[in-house]
This record gives structure tokens, sequence and C-alpha cells, in this order.
């Protein structure tokens, strides 16, 4: 199944940046086949449902290894099954409501 993820891995414990534990974990996604999409507060990702999960339990064990004695991770999850429906598609749309003149790609 094909699922749409924001994650937002929090290491607690380990001072105020947290940059490094942010990098371990988009190798691993990296790592994994995916394309994450780094943001402000979090990553998007896109990808089959056992390998987006499986990337994001390497992702707390690497993080646990790096000295973060706790971690919080947020995990929104969206699938569909009534079409194909990629990140980018779900933006596309918006901005088509935003500037519906406008030239498309």
């Amino acid at each position: 199944m094909h699922v749409n993820v924001e994650l937002c891995l929090i290491p607690i414990g380990v001072g105020v940046s947290v940059s490094p534990y942010i990098a371990t974990c988009q190798r691993i996604l990296e790592a994994a086949g995916l394309q994450p999409e780094l943001h402000a507060y979090g990553t998007n990702v896109e990808g089959e449902w056992d390998v987006v999960m499986a990337a994001i339990k390497r992702c707390h064990v690497a993080v646990h290894a790096q000295g973060a004695p706790r971690i919080h991770s947020s995990v929104k999850i969206g699938t569909r099954t009534d079409r194909a429906q990629t990140l980018d598609d779900k933006v596309a749309s918006v901005h088509m409501q935003l500037h519906p003149d406008a030239p498309t790609a």
C-alpha cells in the first residue's frame, strides 16, 4: 500500500540543537530509496507502507544509538485506494485553486 507520511522526530535529552539527529534520519530515509522532503518542522516522505515504516524504525534505532535517551515522534499517515496521488500532486492541487489561470507545466 502506498503511503504519504509527515514525520516529526524529536530527540529528547540531547540539548538544544537537534540537527545532527535529523540529518541522521534523513540519511536513513534516503538509503531506504525514499525521497524525503525536509521542512522546518518535519519531513514528508512517500512510498510503500512497509518500506516507510521500517525506515522510521531505523531512524529511532540510530538516533538512540547517537545518545538520545528519549525520542518523541509524531507521524501523520495518509493512504487512499481510489487513485494514486503523490505529495507533489497534493501541493499542485492547492496551487491550482490559488492560481487557476496560471499555465501548467
